[in-house]
């Protein structure tokens, strides 16, 4: 088991308990950082960098940790979002702090210091706030994670004669193919990648440009929504069963050369 480096100080909580249990999750999973970046589609340096606290690792390599490791990313992701909201206003207060403190004014010899037991009672409960309002924040993020996973299976098993309208707390979102051909290489004007990894429960324009290629090779993955759910997985599985590939419902890197590269049927 590897001995890890001890984290920067500087280190927000949230980051420091993220990285902390990607940690664990590398550990328990025995893989070295070849094979993690193997799995991941992140090089081996990238782990080395995000594992020893230099840089917050993206949301999409948290994601790819958690599936290669057999976990729940969920809270994870939660941490995560929580760590790059302190990040951000850390680095907002840093660009408000005046260039030097004011001096403080000179104290008369045997004067008392006034108010020291009103300010450190004001420090005391201060701190315990930012403890109550990171925790409630902790909660409310993995409550939100949740309930978006719960929403994209919902929305991928809603029968094809159900009403266009939508209720004003849920506003579906539809994307656009614009279908062209690069250098023998279809692209639906929506991401141009072609390495990262994608599985259930992933939202974001990248599968939605997936869904377009799914579409366009002839198989049925649901709206183009951007949200992979079980309609989107069936037909990853489709296509890579038709070309001989690993049939895992992930789309990999083999798998979006096929999507690219195929001709509709």
């Amino acid at each position: 088991m590897p001995r890890w480096k001890e984290l920067p100080g500087e280190l927000s909580p949230p980051a420091r308990q993220l990285i902390v249990r990607l940690r664990g999750l590398k550990d328990r999973s025995g893989l070295s950082s070849r094979q993690l970046a193997a799995r991941t589609g992140y090089s081996a340096k990238s782990w080395q960098r995000y594992l020893n606290g230099r840089s917050l690792p993206p949301q999409e390599a948290v994601a790819a940790m958690s599936r290669v490791c057999g976990e729940d990313p969920a809270r994870l992701l939660a941490l995560h979002e929580i760590a790059a909201e302190r990040r951000l206003e850390g680095r907002q207060a840093a660009d408000r702090a005046p260039e030097s403190p004011p001096a403080a004014p000179a104290q008369a010899p045997g004067e008392r210091q006034p108010c020291g037991r009103h300010l450190r009672a004001a420090l005391t409960a201060a701190t315990v706030v930012t403890v109550l309002s990171v925790s409630v924040a902790l909660l409310l993020a993995v409550r939100l994670t949740q309930a978006r996973t719960q929403l994209a299976h919902q929305r991928d098993d809603t029968v094809a004669t159900a009403p266009a309208t939508v209720s004003e707390t849920l506003v579906p979102v539809i994307y656009t193919c614009r279908m062209e051909r690069r250098d023998g290489r279809w692209h639906a004007g929506l991401s141009p990648t072609a390495d990262v990894l994608l599985s259930n429960t992933q939202v974001g324009l990248q599968v939605a440009e997936a869904q377009c290629l799914l579409r366009r090779a002839g198989t049925v993955p649901g709206d183009v929504d951007g949200v992979f759910g079980p309609k989107t997985r069936r037909a990853v599985e489709h296509i890579q069963k038709r070309n001989g590939l690993i049939v895992n419902g992930v789309i990999d890197p083999p798998t979006w050369d096929a999507l690219r590269e195929a001709d509709p049927t």
